[in-house]
């Protein structure tokens, strides 16, 4: 409150310095912002009638508390991003919690052939659609606010609190993304694909270069090569050296040649969540969706929900009155009767594709897995 009324006081005096106002007005203006800090602070300034003002917290007040604790403190927290995923995953929007059918186009049509003349074309044939199903999932956590600290205006508590709520909500997230791939069974599915789809080696630049090689060779369900261009890189968080050698080395940097490191064009992002144990270190090597239609992952979202929501519960205390007559009012707002917490809600909603056979590959076509357990 204190830097509220300074600021206030800030503003009048170069408002009246602008409409040059005597210094003697400015200063007078000054003392009046003075005094009211004093009131407000609760010292004693020495009147005889012993009044003084008083801040009482109306239901409006803690309405703007809590906004203004939702979007200064909760919502950073939630931009804190560990794990960039945004890239790795097609969003998708579900109007409700049913589940919704998507279907997965694995093929083109038929090419076009010679016809002589007065000759009619063959017939061509249009590849099922390959259908995938998924909905989305409600996930929560309670956490609470003492109603001292609410009073008290102690906002080193609130910033704390408030900024674990918010990051809280984004390390869910980042985990259920990074369990898509890192699961047994969709590292267990990249692996009976065979050779183009999943290694044992270490991650280095000749590694690099076979799994954009393996990506290049990849068919449809007709045989036809699919546009299916490595582009991101996904490591342990222990291969970061690596990484960043392989990415800044003009030449192969595990040979003692002069061969150029063909294998820096990627993008490299790391994922804290990753488990391994050096040097065994796993890596995984995905497509960009948005440039060529190969979607490895889907990340639904419930409509009108992008992200998490801050609930409170409603108080169920109600202010009779004070057994030493008019007494002190209760505050209009406070948190449950037995123990006048604020209690606080985190709700957030989303899902993917999940199989029993596949994991929660959507397309398999845009993944490939290292286990990083071979030299």
């Amino acid at each position: 409150m204190r830097r509220i009324i300074h600021a206030l006081k800030e503003l009048r005096a170069g408002q009246l310095t602008d409409a040059k106002v005597p210094e003697a007005r400015i200063a007078e203006v000054g003392d009046k912002f003075a005094f009211i800090d004093r009131e407000l602070s609760g010292f004693d300034t020495g009147h005889s009638s012993g009044e003084q003002l008083a801040e009482v917290m109306t239901s409006g007040d803690f309405t703007y508390a809590i906004q203004e604790f939702v979007q200064r403190l909760a919502l950073p927290g939630y931009q804190q991003v560990e794990f960039n995923f945004e890239p790795l995953v097609k969003l998708d929007t579900l109007p409700n919690y049913q589940g919704v059918s998507r279907y997965q186009n694995r093929a083109g049509v038929d090419d076009l052939e010679y016809v002589g003349e007065k000759g009619r074309p063959k017939p061509g044939y249009v590849s099922d659609a390959t259908k995938r199903s998924y909905k989305v999932f409600r996930f929560e956590k309670e956490f609470d606010f003492s109603h001292e600290a609410l009073v008290d205006d102690d906002l080193g508590y609130f910033a704390d609190v408030a900024e674990k709520m918010g990051r809280s909500a984004r390390r869910s997230l980042e985990k259920y993304v990074s369990r898509m791939y890192t699961n047994a069974t969709t590292i267990a599915r990249l692996v009976a694909l065979g050779a183009l789809y999943a290694t044992t080696g270490r991650m280095t630049s000749a590694r690099i270069s076979t799994a954009r090689m393996a990506f290049g060779q990849r068919t449809d369900a007709r045989g036809e090569p699919i546009s299916a261009d490595m582009v991101y890189i996904v490591y342990h968080r222990g291969l970061e050296d690596t990484v960043r050698q392989i990415q800044n080395s003009e030449l192969v940097p595990e040979l003692a040649t002069n061969g150029a490191n063909m294998g820096t064009p990627f993008t490299a992002i790391k994922d804290p969540y990753i488990a391994g144990t050096a040097p065994n270190l796993p890596w995984y090597a995905f497509v960009d969706y948005k440039a060529n239609g190969v979607i490895p992952f889907v990340l639904a979202r419930l409509q009108g929900q992008p992200g998490p929501l801050i609930l409170r519960q409603r108080t169920d205390i109600e202010a009779v009155s004070s057994l030493l007559g008019a007494g002190r009012a209760v505050p209009p707002i406070m948190g449950d009767f037995e123990s006048g917490n604020i209690v606080m809600k985190v709700v957030d909603t989303w899902g993917t594709y999940i199989d029993g056979t596949e994991g929660n590959l959507f397309d398999s076509a845009g993944a490939y897995y290292s286990s990083g357990t071979a030299p």
